[in-house]
C-alpha cells in the first residue's frame, strides 16, 4: 500500500513539477510500469537528443531502486549495449547509495547528470571508457554522431504529445556505431565489465 501511495506522489509530482529537460509517465495505466525522456544537456555531445528509459518499480519499492534503462541507444561509457546504468543510485548499499529517501525525480536527475559527467572509473563498456579517458576527441565524435543517428532523427516523426510512439520501436535494441564510426574503430571487439 505504501508503494502504491508514494507512487501515485511521485508521478503527480513529475507530471506538476517535472525536473527540467524530462518528463516520466505511466504506461498504459500500469503504475510500476513507466516511461521517461531525458533531454540531452546543453554542452554535452548528447545534445539536441531526446532520450527514452524504461523504469521498472519493485515490489518493495521504496526500499528496493527503480530499475532504469535506456531504450535509445547512447554512446556512453556507464551504460551498456543493453540500455543498462552503472550508477550508485540505482543499487542497494553496501555497494550502491539508494535510500528510500531517493524518489523517481531525484534518480532521473542524477542519470541525466551522468550523461553530462560520465564516471570512466566505474564503467560498464570499459573501451568507451579507455577512449573517453585516452581519447576524448573520439570520444565526443562518436557520442555525437550516435546521439544524432538514434536520438534526434529518430525522433523527429514523433507526433506532439505522442509518447507510445517511442523511438524503441523504430529499431533493434542491437547497437551498432553510426556508419562513419564504425569505418574509423581500428581495434580489437568490445570489452564490457559487470557493473557491480
Amino acid at each position: 500500500m505504501q508503494r502504491i501511495s508514494r507512487l501515485k506522489r511521485e508521478l503527480q509530482m513529475l507530471s506538476t513539477e517535472p525536473p527540467p529537460g524530462m518528463t516520466c509517465w505511466q504506461t498504459e495505466g500500469q503504475m510500476d510500469d513507466l516511461r521517461a525522456q531525458i533531454v540531452g544537456g546543453v554542452g554535452t555531445p548528447y545534445e539536441g537528443g531526446l532520450f527514452s528509459l524504461e523504469i521498472k518499480v519493485p515490489e518493495r519499492y521504496p526500499f528496493e531502486p527503480p530499475k532504469i534503462r535506456f531504450l535509445t541507444p547512447i554512446y556512453h561509457p556507464n551504460i551498456d549495449n543493453a540500455g543498462r546504468i552503472c550508477h550508485d543510485a540505482l543499487k542497494l548499499p553496501p555497494k550502491g547509495a539508494w535510500r528510500p529517501s531517493l524518489n523517481i525525480s531525484t534518480v532521473l536527475a542524477s542519470i541525466q547528470l551522468l550523461m553530462a559527467e560520465p564516471n570512466p572509473d566505474d564503467p560498464l563498456m570499459a573501451d568507451i571508457s579507455s577512449e573517453f579517458k585516452h581519447n576524448k576527441p573520439l570520444f565526443l565524435e562518436k557520442a555525437r554522431k550516435w546521439t544524432k543517428e538514434y536520438a534526434v532523427e529518430k525522433n523527429t516523426g514523433l507526433a506532439e504529445g505522442d509518447k507510445e510512439n517511442t523511438p524503441d520501436s523504430q529499431y533493434s535494441r542491437k547497437r551498432e556505431a553510426p556508419q562513419e564510426v564504425r569505418q574509423t574503430e581500428e581495434r580489437p571487439q568490445e570489452f564490457k565489465k559487470t557493473c557491480l
